[in-house]
């Protein structure tokens, strides 16, 4: 269950992230980030008022609230690192960096929610972020320190942001996956909204009036974040966060292929990538099973 629920989220994703990219020429790159959290909490609010109609939802606790904190800051943290790399020149870098998520989520599930580190795991998992490497086709020696830097620290913060959101649904009292998983979904968007809200209403007015102006947009955008939100957090309530980003990665294996269909084709570097990445996630879910 945790595989398709990670599969459906990653391709809400991708939706959601081509919505952003339409939005960006608009209202500007703080804008449309702040679309999926501003426009995401009413939708994640109706999924937890759906769900309440079924089954009670959870009590939140003190560990729990302390835990989808961390998440949220994190996780809004990372995404402006991440924008701040692209600027300087580092998409390829900031991308392949941030893709390194899987090892950084494997340690911290381990230290902070004792998640066990089994050779063959961290194995998969190396063997997939390799494959990121090598599909990234990144020229390492022409990029800055700074770019890189940015985003290392920024596939860290995405990293903490999962073990975050996982520790908060763990540590909710009672209640099932789906249940745990919305409810922490809510109390993240939220923070995140309150946080993204009041920054660009003292800073940048302009995204927030750019927002409204295309609210149709804006809306299609915060839907399919929070759909891939929900699908995320519901895996994480499934499985250790590791296990979750790594399968992740399939995406980069769809979208270089899509983006070569109509070309000359896929390159030896680009096929050996996407085999590692195939490979690592294959060895991941034997390990899972």
């Amino acid at each position: 269950m945790w595989v398709a629920a990670t599969l459906i989220a990653a391709l809400a994703q991708t939706g959601r992230n081509a919505a952003q990219a339409g939005l960006t020429g608009r209202i500007g790159t703080l804008g449309a980030t702040g679309v999926r959290f501003l426009f995401g909490l009413p939708f994640a609010v109706l999924f937890l008022a759906a769900v309440a109609m079924v089954r009670p939802i959870p009590a939140l606790t003190g560990t729990a609230m302390a835990y989808a904190a961390l998440g949220a800051l994190a996780q809004v943290a990372a995404t402006a690192l991440m924008l701040a790399a692209m600027q300087r020149r580092g998409f390829a870098v900031a991308t392949a960096l941030i893709k390194t998520e899987p090892v950084t989520v494997a340690l911290l599930g381990a230290a902070l929610l004792g998640e066990a580190l089994t050779v063959s795991r961290l194995g998969a998992i190396a063997v997939a972020t390799a494959g990121v490497m090598v599909l990234s086709g990144t020229d390492w020696r022409r990029m800055g320190s700074i770019p890189m830097l940015l985003g290392i620290v920024s596939g860290a913060l995405f990293g903490l942001s999962a073990i975050g959101f996982r520790g908060g649904i763990l540590a909710l009292s009672g209640g099932g996956f789906v249940e745990r998983a919305t409810t922490i979904l809510v109390l993240s968007l939220g923070m995140q909204t309150l946080l993204v809200g009041g920054w660009l209403a003292l800073r940048d007015r302009a995204a927030l009036r750019g927002m409204l102006g295309a609210w149709r947009e804006s809306l299609g955008a915060g839907f399919l974040g929070a759909v891939a939100s929900q699908f995320w957090f519901i895996a994480f309530a499934l499985a250790p966060a590791a296990n979750v980003r790594t399968l992740a990665l399939v995406e980069l294996v769809f979208a270089a292929a899509l983006s070569r269909r109509r070309r000359e084709g896929l390159s030896r570097r680009e096929i050996a990538g996407m085999a590692l990445i195939t490979g690592g996630v294959g060895w991941l879910l034997a390990t899972a099973a």
